[in-house]
């Protein structure tokens, strides 16, 4: 008989952890499928006052890590922002809080924004970048220039706020080398703690995923992906970052606490319109059309579906995010925290793997090589289970 899921610690642990989704955008990028509208029109006051509403009826507990993503929160109005910063911190506990982020556009960060954010718990900004290029950063669809980027930083900088990152990335349409080499001097010139770089992912109801099906899309082709991985890693790497996740590049201290909390696959909120959560072996997604949510809140019932994990897929999810990370996997870890043994499970998948030089173990650790870091897909489709759990001894 198998262990059932609320058996397994850390998926019966209350989660310390909060994510508050802000679906407006001033602009819809051509890369991106979050939930997101644009902010013309929308009912902005009325969806501040549902998502209080939802954190009120969560009742949280006093949390660790807050981050409030979009969407653009910033491109809400001040006072907007101030209303759903002081609900914030009437609803949830902030005692404990050691990482508490908002993300931003560089173009939105006036002075009376910032004097928002500097006078509320919030401690970190995240910040949307992408590109140094100003030709590309339209060719993205983004509408701030690299001035803005400068601007933006120095002025968080005087009010006091000292941990930033910002968020690049690459393999963009008729990017070269030479461009990304480029915005990395920039991006570095500003002596940030952290940054976080990503491959450019084309989604289904996109802007550049239409391009692409008419053929008017010129990306890079794999290898000169795979070239601006490893000057990534080396440039940052260089310059005293550890590469602590595929696509994350902090100082010591200033890794994301709250991202890490994904990697680790651990419990967290979500709320807000298409926000996802998980809690109590549940992954749920809240409905994601803002009158649907508005509607769903005032019904007490916001979500549109969860899904109850099996082991199985706990497991899956475990190995998964836990090699996003440099650290990688305990597997002395896994056998404690699971009731199965780790290489009963994936003994033969593990040979395979470390044949290809796509994972290494290390004092026990498993983890994926710069290679295997490249070809990550791969890695973690190795480690579907394609058969039922072996019985417990």
């Amino acid at each position: 008989m198998q262990t059932p899921v609320q058996e397994i610690p850390k998926i019966n642990q209350k989660p310390n952890s909060t994510y508050i989704h802000i679906p407006f955008c001033s602009q819809i990028c051509f890369y991106c499928d979050f939930s997101k509208v644009l902010i013309d029109y929308q009912p902005v006051d009325d969806y501040i006052t549902a998502l209080l509403e939802e954190i009120e009826q969560a009742k949280p507990m006093a949390q660790r890590t807050i981050y409030i993503g979009g969407g653009t929160p910033t491109a809400i109005k001040p006072r907007q922002l101030r209303r759903l910063l002081e609900g914030i911190e009437e609803r949830i506990d902030l005692s404990a809080v050691v990482e508490y982020t908002i993300e931003a556009n560089p173009n939105d960060l006036t002075e009376e924004i910032i004097t928002v954010i500097a006078e509320s718990k919030v401690n970190r900004v995240s910040i949307g970048v992408q590109t140094f290029n100003p030709k590309l950063l339209k060719k993205i669809g983004r509408n701030h220039t690299p001035s803005d980027i400068i601007t933006g930083i120095q002025r968080l900088r005087n009010a006091g706020l000292q941990n930033l990152s910002i968020d690049l990335i690459y393999a963009l349409p008729g990017q070269t080398i030479d461009d990304l080499k480029q915005t990395l001097d920039k991006a570095l010139e500003l002596d940030l703690p952290h940054y976080s770089i990503y491959s450019l992912i084309l989604e289904n109801q996109t802007i550049f995923m239409n391009q692409l099906r008419r053929g008017k899309l010129n990306l890079p082709d794999n290898e000169v992906e795979y070239e601006m991985y490893q000057l990534i890693r080396e440039t940052l790497r260089n310059k005293g970052f550890k590469h602590y996740e595929v696509s994350n590049f902090g100082k010591a201290g200033y890794e994301s606490q709250h991202n890490l909390v994904y990697w680790n696959n651990q419990t967290y909120y979500g709320f807000g319109a298409g926000a996802s959560g998980y809690v109590d072996g549940i992954r749920y997604k809240n409905h994601g059309p803002i009158q649907h949510y508005l509607k769903g809140i005032a019904q007490k019932q916001p979500r549109v579906n969860e899904e109850k994990l099996t082991i199985r897929e706990i497991i899956e999810e475990e190995l998964f995010l836990g090699l996003r990370k440099s650290e990688g996997i305990s597997i002395e870890q896994f056998n404690i925290q699971y009731p199965f043994d780790f290489q009963r499970l994936y003994g033969q998948t593990v040979e395979s793997l470390l044949e290809k030089k796509l994972i290494i173990i290390e004092n026990q650790r498993l983890k994926m090589t710069a290679l295997g870091l490249n070809q990550g897909n791969d890695v973690f489709e190795a480690f579907l289970l394609d058969n039922d759990l072996p019985k417990i001894d």
